[in-house]
Protein backbone atom coordinates (compact mmCIF):
# COMPACT_ATOMS: atom_id res chain seq x y z
CA UNK A 1 0.00 0.00 0.00
CA UNK A 2 1.06 3.45 -0.84
CA UNK A 3 1.88 5.97 1.55
CA UNK A 4 -1.08 8.20 0.33
CA UNK A 5 -3.54 5.10 0.84
CA UNK A 6 -1.85 4.76 4.37
CA UNK A 7 -2.87 8.65 5.35
CA UNK A 8 -6.42 8.29 4.09
CA UNK A 9 -6.61 5.16 5.58
CA UNK A 10 -5.63 6.82 8.99
CA UNK A 11 -7.13 10.02 8.23
CA UNK A 12 -10.78 8.52 7.93
CA UNK A 13 -10.24 6.09 10.26
CA UNK A 14 -9.63 8.06 13.36
CA UNK A 15 -12.42 10.28 11.43
CA UNK A 16 -14.98 7.67 11.87
CA UNK A 17 -14.18 6.94 15.13
CA UNK A 18 -14.53 10.62 16.22
CA UNK A 19 -17.99 11.09 14.98
CA UNK A 20 -18.98 8.08 16.36
CA UNK A 21 -17.58 8.88 19.64
CA UNK A 22 -19.99 12.31 19.26
CA UNK A 23 -22.95 10.90 17.95
CA UNK A 24 -23.09 8.40 20.95
CA UNK A 25 -22.55 11.39 23.33
CA UNK A 26 -25.00 12.87 22.05
CA UNK A 27 -27.72 10.09 22.27
CA UNK A 28 -26.31 9.75 26.06
CA UNK A 29 -26.10 13.39 27.26
CA UNK A 30 -29.60 14.71 28.37
CA UNK A 31 -31.35 11.14 28.62
CA UNK A 32 -32.95 11.10 31.73
CA UNK A 33 -32.66 8.46 34.25
CA UNK A 34 -35.61 6.64 36.15
CA UNK A 35 -36.15 8.59 39.49
CA UNK A 36 -34.97 6.33 42.27
CA UNK A 37 -37.25 4.96 44.64
CA UNK A 38 -37.92 6.47 47.95
CA UNK A 39 -35.49 9.46 46.86
CA UNK A 40 -36.78 11.90 48.72
CA UNK A 41 -36.78 9.64 52.43
CA UNK A 42 -33.41 8.68 51.61
CA UNK A 43 -30.84 11.43 53.98
CA UNK A 44 -27.72 11.66 52.55
CA UNK A 45 -24.36 13.42 53.70
CA UNK A 46 -22.77 15.89 51.69
CA UNK A 47 -18.64 15.94 52.39
CA UNK A 48 -16.67 19.11 50.16
CA UNK A 49 -12.76 19.09 50.98
CA UNK A 50 -11.65 22.83 50.79
CA UNK A 51 -7.79 24.33 50.15
CA UNK A 52 -7.57 28.36 49.33
CA UNK A 53 -9.95 30.53 47.91
CA UNK A 54 -10.49 30.54 44.21
CA UNK A 55 -12.91 33.23 41.89
CA UNK A 56 -15.98 31.81 42.68
CA UNK A 57 -15.21 29.87 46.19
CA UNK A 58 -18.02 32.24 47.34
CA UNK A 59 -20.87 31.07 44.67
CA UNK A 60 -20.27 27.60 44.54
CA UNK A 61 -19.62 26.61 47.74
CA UNK A 62 -23.04 28.55 48.89
CA UNK A 63 -24.88 26.59 46.09
CA UNK A 64 -24.71 23.41 48.44
CA UNK A 65 -26.86 25.38 51.22
CA UNK A 66 -29.52 26.03 48.33
CA UNK A 67 -30.06 22.43 47.46
CA UNK A 68 -33.91 21.50 46.96
CA UNK A 69 -33.61 18.31 48.98
CA UNK A 70 -35.17 17.67 52.37
CA UNK A 71 -33.15 15.70 54.47
CA UNK A 72 -28.93 16.62 54.09
CA UNK A 73 -25.87 17.86 55.94
CA UNK A 74 -22.88 19.34 54.67
CA UNK A 75 -19.64 18.55 55.85
CA UNK A 76 -16.49 20.84 55.00
CA UNK A 77 -13.19 20.05 55.32
CA UNK A 78 -10.09 21.69 55.48
CA UNK A 79 -6.09 20.42 56.50
CA UNK A 80 -5.53 23.96 58.09
CA UNK A 81 -7.42 26.43 60.32
CA UNK A 82 -5.08 29.40 58.44
CA UNK A 83 -6.35 28.42 55.32
CA UNK A 84 -8.06 31.41 53.57
CA UNK A 85 -10.95 29.59 53.41
CA UNK A 86 -11.85 29.11 56.73
CA UNK A 87 -13.71 32.59 56.99
CA UNK A 88 -16.01 31.82 54.10
CA UNK A 89 -17.01 28.91 55.51
CA UNK A 90 -17.43 30.15 58.66
CA UNK A 91 -19.39 32.97 57.44
CA UNK A 92 -21.84 30.47 55.04
CA UNK A 93 -22.61 28.63 57.63
CA UNK A 94 -23.97 31.19 60.02
CA UNK A 95 -25.53 32.35 57.54
CA UNK A 96 -28.24 29.19 56.84
CA UNK A 97 -28.72 28.30 59.99
CA UNK A 98 -31.22 25.95 58.88
CA UNK A 99 -29.08 23.60 56.90
CA UNK A 100 -27.17 21.13 59.02
CA UNK A 101 -23.86 21.99 58.36
CA UNK A 102 -20.22 22.05 59.92
CA UNK A 103 -16.81 22.42 59.26
CA UNK A 104 -13.86 20.19 60.26
CA UNK A 105 -10.24 20.98 60.57
CA UNK A 106 -7.34 18.32 60.39
CA UNK A 107 -6.33 15.55 57.59
CA UNK A 108 -5.63 12.08 57.99
CA UNK A 109 -2.26 11.57 56.21
CA UNK A 110 -3.72 8.07 54.69
CA UNK A 111 -2.25 8.81 50.95
CA UNK A 112 0.27 10.98 49.29
CA UNK A 113 -3.15 12.40 47.50
CA UNK A 114 -4.30 16.14 49.69
CA UNK A 115 -7.52 15.88 48.75
CA UNK A 116 -8.04 12.19 50.35
CA UNK A 117 -6.41 13.24 53.40
CA UNK A 118 -8.74 16.03 53.70
CA UNK A 119 -11.92 13.54 53.05
CA UNK A 120 -11.46 11.35 55.60
CA UNK A 121 -12.59 12.79 58.61
CA UNK A 122 -15.76 14.10 56.63
CA UNK A 123 -16.35 10.34 55.73
CA UNK A 124 -16.17 9.32 59.47
CA UNK A 125 -18.49 12.05 60.42
CA UNK A 126 -20.67 11.67 58.48
CA UNK A 127 -24.64 11.04 60.16
CA UNK A 128 -25.70 8.99 57.16
CA UNK A 129 -25.20 5.61 54.72
CA UNK A 130 -25.39 7.88 51.35
CA UNK A 131 -22.30 10.15 51.21
CA UNK A 132 -21.22 12.58 48.20
CA UNK A 133 -17.67 13.49 47.98
CA UNK A 134 -17.83 16.81 45.91
CA UNK A 135 -14.86 19.31 45.20
CA UNK A 136 -15.30 23.06 46.49
CA UNK A 137 -15.26 23.89 42.94
CA UNK A 138 -18.73 22.30 41.62
CA UNK A 139 -21.55 24.70 40.84
CA UNK A 140 -24.69 22.73 42.85
CA UNK A 141 -28.04 23.07 40.92
CA UNK A 142 -30.68 22.71 43.19
CA UNK A 143 -31.20 19.24 42.15
CA UNK A 144 -27.82 18.25 42.61
CA UNK A 145 -28.56 15.33 44.99
CA UNK A 146 -31.74 13.75 42.95
CA UNK A 147 -29.90 13.85 39.74
CA UNK A 148 -26.79 12.11 41.61
CA UNK A 149 -29.50 9.60 43.17
CA UNK A 150 -31.29 9.09 40.41
CA UNK A 151 -28.58 7.88 38.05
CA UNK A 152 -28.40 4.66 40.65
CA UNK A 153 -29.16 1.43 39.13
CA UNK A 154 -28.98 -1.93 40.85
CA UNK A 155 -25.63 -2.99 39.34
CA UNK A 156 -24.00 0.74 40.36
CA UNK A 157 -21.32 0.75 42.80
CA UNK A 158 -20.67 4.65 42.00
CA UNK A 159 -22.57 7.61 40.60
CA UNK A 160 -19.81 10.09 39.61
CA UNK A 161 -20.16 13.95 37.07
CA UNK A 162 -17.28 14.86 35.07
CA UNK A 163 -16.74 18.31 35.03
CA UNK A 164 -18.45 21.32 32.64
CA UNK A 165 -16.04 24.38 31.82
CA UNK A 166 -18.42 27.41 31.83
CA UNK A 167 -18.32 30.82 32.46
CA UNK A 168 -14.51 30.92 30.69
CA UNK A 169 -12.89 34.52 31.55
CA UNK A 170 -9.98 34.29 28.91
CA UNK A 171 -8.86 33.21 25.74
CA UNK A 172 -7.16 30.28 27.79
CA UNK A 173 -10.29 29.39 29.54
CA UNK A 174 -12.28 28.43 26.54
CA UNK A 175 -9.41 26.47 25.67
CA UNK A 176 -9.85 24.24 29.15
CA UNK A 177 -13.53 24.20 28.14
CA UNK A 178 -12.57 22.41 24.73
CA UNK A 179 -10.54 19.87 27.11
CA UNK A 180 -13.42 19.56 29.84
CA UNK A 181 -16.18 19.54 27.67
CA UNK A 182 -16.32 18.13 24.16
CA UNK A 183 -13.71 15.69 24.32
CA UNK A 184 -13.10 14.33 28.01
CA UNK A 185 -16.89 14.84 29.07
CA UNK A 186 -17.64 13.24 26.28
CA UNK A 187 -15.10 10.17 26.30
CA UNK A 188 -16.62 9.62 29.88
CA UNK A 189 -19.82 9.03 28.24
CA UNK A 190 -18.71 6.95 26.02
CA UNK A 191 -16.97 4.76 28.12
CA UNK A 192 -19.97 4.82 30.40
CA UNK A 193 -22.28 3.83 27.02
CA UNK A 194 -19.70 0.64 26.27
CA UNK A 195 -19.67 -0.57 30.22
CA UNK A 196 -16.24 0.99 30.50
CA UNK A 197 -17.41 3.82 32.95
CA UNK A 198 -14.77 5.32 34.84
CA UNK A 199 -15.10 7.75 38.55
CA UNK A 200 -14.56 11.14 38.44
CA UNK A 201 -13.77 12.77 41.39
CA UNK A 202 -15.63 15.79 41.15
CA UNK A 203 -18.89 14.99 42.24
CA UNK A 204 -19.01 10.94 43.77
CA UNK A 205 -21.74 9.35 45.33
CA UNK A 206 -21.09 6.76 47.53
CA UNK A 207 -23.54 4.41 49.15
CA UNK A 208 -21.32 3.45 52.23
CA UNK A 209 -22.13 0.14 53.52
CA UNK A 210 -20.31 -1.07 50.01
CA UNK A 211 -17.74 0.86 50.11
CA UNK A 212 -16.78 -0.04 53.70
CA UNK A 213 -16.95 -3.67 52.89
CA UNK A 214 -14.31 -2.71 50.34
CA UNK A 215 -11.83 -1.30 53.09
CA UNK A 216 -13.99 1.98 53.54
CA UNK A 217 -12.67 5.45 51.83
CA UNK A 218 -9.10 4.34 52.77
CA UNK A 219 -8.78 2.07 50.25
CA UNK A 220 -9.04 4.94 47.62
CA UNK A 221 -5.35 5.61 48.60
CA UNK A 222 -4.45 2.51 46.73
CA UNK A 223 -3.70 5.04 43.91
CA UNK A 224 -2.34 8.47 43.43
CA UNK A 225 -5.92 9.32 42.18
CA UNK A 226 -8.77 8.70 44.81
CA UNK A 227 -11.02 8.42 41.13
CA UNK A 228 -8.58 5.82 39.46
CA UNK A 229 -8.69 3.81 42.67
CA UNK A 230 -12.68 4.21 42.88
CA UNK A 231 -12.98 2.92 39.31
CA UNK A 232 -10.58 -0.38 39.95
CA UNK A 233 -12.63 -0.69 43.57
CA UNK A 234 -15.93 -0.73 41.79
CA UNK A 235 -15.15 -2.82 39.07
CA UNK A 236 -13.94 -5.60 41.65
CA UNK A 237 -16.88 -5.80 43.17
CA UNK A 238 -18.58 -6.42 40.33
CA UNK A 239 -20.73 -3.18 39.65
CA UNK A 240 -19.91 -0.17 37.87
CA UNK A 241 -19.60 3.72 37.14
CA UNK A 242 -22.62 5.74 36.22
CA UNK A 243 -23.07 8.99 35.39
CA UNK A 244 -25.34 11.67 36.01
CA UNK A 245 -27.87 12.66 33.38
CA UNK A 246 -26.33 15.95 32.65
CA UNK A 247 -22.85 16.90 33.99
CA UNK A 248 -22.78 20.06 36.71
CA UNK A 249 -21.04 23.01 35.69
CA UNK A 250 -17.58 24.24 37.23
CA UNK A 251 -17.37 27.88 36.57
CA UNK A 252 -13.57 28.66 34.94
CA UNK A 253 -12.69 32.77 34.80
CA UNK A 254 -9.80 33.76 33.88
CA UNK A 255 -6.85 31.31 33.21
CA UNK A 256 -3.55 31.57 32.03
CA UNK A 257 -1.98 29.41 29.20
CA UNK A 258 0.57 27.82 31.97
CA UNK A 259 -2.29 26.85 34.18
CA UNK A 260 -3.72 25.22 31.56
CA UNK A 261 -0.88 23.37 30.85
CA UNK A 262 0.05 22.16 34.29
CA UNK A 263 -3.25 21.05 34.88
CA UNK A 264 -3.78 18.70 32.03
CA UNK A 265 -0.32 17.92 31.83
CA UNK A 266 -1.13 16.55 36.36
CA UNK A 267 -3.85 14.66 34.74
CA UNK A 268 -2.77 13.10 31.87
CA UNK A 269 0.42 11.72 33.87
CA UNK A 270 -2.38 10.07 36.32
CA UNK A 271 -4.31 8.49 33.34
CA UNK A 272 -0.73 7.13 32.06
CA UNK A 273 -0.13 5.68 35.47
CA UNK A 274 -3.64 4.25 36.59
CA UNK A 275 -5.22 3.19 32.59
CA UNK A 276 -2.15 3.06 30.16
CA UNK A 277 -3.78 0.80 27.86
CA UNK A 278 -7.03 3.04 27.70
CA UNK A 279 -4.49 6.22 27.96
CA UNK A 280 -2.07 4.76 25.47
CA UNK A 281 -4.78 5.78 21.84
CA UNK A 282 -5.37 9.38 23.37
CA UNK A 283 -3.09 10.79 21.09
CA UNK A 284 -5.45 9.99 18.56
CA UNK A 285 -8.70 11.46 19.83
CA UNK A 286 -7.79 15.08 18.41
CA UNK A 287 -7.68 16.59 15.10
CA UNK A 288 -4.36 17.23 14.42
CA UNK A 289 -3.20 13.51 12.71
CA UNK A 290 -5.99 13.33 10.68
CA UNK A 291 -5.92 16.55 9.45
CA UNK A 292 -1.97 15.90 8.96
CA UNK A 293 -2.75 12.89 7.17
CA UNK A 294 -5.64 14.44 5.10
CA UNK A 295 -2.43 16.75 3.19
CA UNK A 296 -0.74 13.82 1.74
CA UNK A 297 -3.85 11.73 1.42
CA UNK A 298 -5.46 14.63 -1.16
CA UNK A 299 -2.05 14.50 -3.06
CA UNK A 300 -0.53 17.83 -1.16
CA UNK A 301 -0.65 21.24 -2.35
CA UNK A 302 -3.93 23.46 -2.44
CA UNK A 303 -6.28 20.22 -2.61
CA UNK A 304 -4.05 19.18 0.50
CA UNK A 305 -4.94 22.43 1.99
CA UNK A 306 -8.47 22.18 1.65
CA UNK A 307 -8.51 18.64 2.75
CA UNK A 308 -6.66 19.47 5.89
CA UNK A 309 -9.34 22.22 6.62
CA UNK A 310 -12.35 20.15 5.81
CA UNK A 311 -11.15 17.53 7.96
CA UNK A 312 -11.29 20.37 10.55
CA UNK A 313 -14.27 21.26 9.69
CA UNK A 314 -16.31 17.91 10.36
CA UNK A 315 -14.12 17.29 13.73
CA UNK A 316 -14.79 20.72 15.40
CA UNK A 317 -18.60 21.18 13.63
CA UNK A 318 -19.23 18.00 15.39
CA UNK A 319 -18.34 19.24 18.64
CA UNK A 320 -19.93 22.73 18.36
CA UNK A 321 -23.40 20.58 18.12
CA UNK A 322 -22.18 18.87 20.74
CA UNK A 323 -21.77 21.74 23.05
CA UNK A 324 -24.95 23.47 21.36
CA UNK A 325 -26.77 20.83 22.51
CA UNK A 326 -25.83 21.11 25.64
CA UNK A 327 -25.59 24.56 26.38
CA UNK A 328 -21.73 24.76 26.86
CA UNK A 329 -19.53 27.32 26.15
CA UNK A 330 -18.71 28.49 22.91
CA UNK A 331 -17.87 31.47 20.74
CA UNK A 332 -16.20 32.60 17.27
CA UNK A 333 -12.97 31.33 18.28
CA UNK A 334 -14.24 27.76 19.60
CA UNK A 335 -12.98 26.20 16.53
CA UNK A 336 -9.51 28.06 17.30
CA UNK A 337 -9.76 26.98 20.69
CA UNK A 338 -10.23 23.33 19.92
CA UNK A 339 -7.14 23.49 17.84
CA UNK A 340 -4.93 24.90 20.36
CA UNK A 341 -6.78 22.39 22.71
CA UNK A 342 -5.38 19.39 19.97
CA UNK A 343 -1.83 20.91 19.50
CA UNK A 344 -1.35 21.53 23.21
CA UNK A 345 -2.56 17.54 24.02
CA UNK A 346 0.51 16.27 21.92
CA UNK A 347 3.82 17.24 24.09
CA UNK A 348 1.44 16.82 26.90
CA UNK A 349 0.86 12.94 25.71
CA UNK A 350 4.64 12.50 25.06
CA UNK A 351 5.29 14.29 28.44
CA UNK A 352 2.98 12.29 30.47
CA UNK A 353 4.78 8.75 29.33
CA UNK A 354 8.15 9.84 31.24
CA UNK A 355 7.11 11.64 34.47
CA UNK A 356 6.90 9.89 37.80
CA UNK A 357 5.59 12.13 40.11
CA UNK A 358 3.53 15.66 39.78
CA UNK A 359 2.71 18.76 42.17
CA UNK A 360 -0.66 19.48 43.11
CA UNK A 361 -1.09 22.95 45.01
CA UNK A 362 1.92 22.83 46.06
CA UNK A 363 2.33 19.04 47.26
CA UNK A 364 4.79 16.60 45.48
CA UNK A 365 2.97 13.50 44.72
CA UNK A 366 4.13 9.94 43.91
CA UNK A 367 2.03 8.96 40.91
CA UNK A 368 3.02 5.28 41.17
CA UNK A 369 0.53 2.89 42.83
CA UNK A 370 0.53 1.79 46.13
CA UNK A 371 -0.38 -1.65 47.66
CA UNK A 372 -3.60 -1.78 49.76
CA UNK A 373 -6.38 -4.46 50.23
CA UNK A 374 -9.27 -3.80 47.61
CA UNK A 375 -10.92 -7.40 49.09
CA UNK A 376 -14.33 -7.61 50.33
CA UNK A 377 -14.98 -8.59 54.13
CA UNK A 378 -18.64 -9.23 53.31
CA UNK A 379 -21.17 -8.31 50.78
CA UNK A 380 -23.32 -5.11 51.28
CA UNK A 381 -27.08 -4.72 50.47
CA UNK A 382 -28.10 -1.74 48.52
CA UNK A 383 -31.80 -0.51 49.61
Amino acid sequence: MTGTGIAAIICLALTVINLASLAIALRRLGRPDPASAGLKETPVTVVRPVCGLETYSEETLGSGFRLAYPNYELIFCVARATDPIVPLVERLIAMHPGVPARLIVGDERVSDNPKLNNCIRGWDAARHDWIILADSNVLMPPDYIQRLRAAWRPDTGLVCSTPVGTRPGSVWAEVECAFLNTLQARWQYVGEALGLGFAQGKSMLWYRPLLEAQGGIRALGAEIAEDAAATKLVRAMGRHVHLVASPFAQPLGPRRAAEVWLRQLRWARLRRVTFPLFFAPEIGTGAVIPMLAAYPAAGGGLAGLAAMLGTAAVWYGAEWRLAARNGWPRSWRWPLACLARDLLFIPIWLAAWVARDIVWRGNAMDIRTKPTRLGADAPATVP
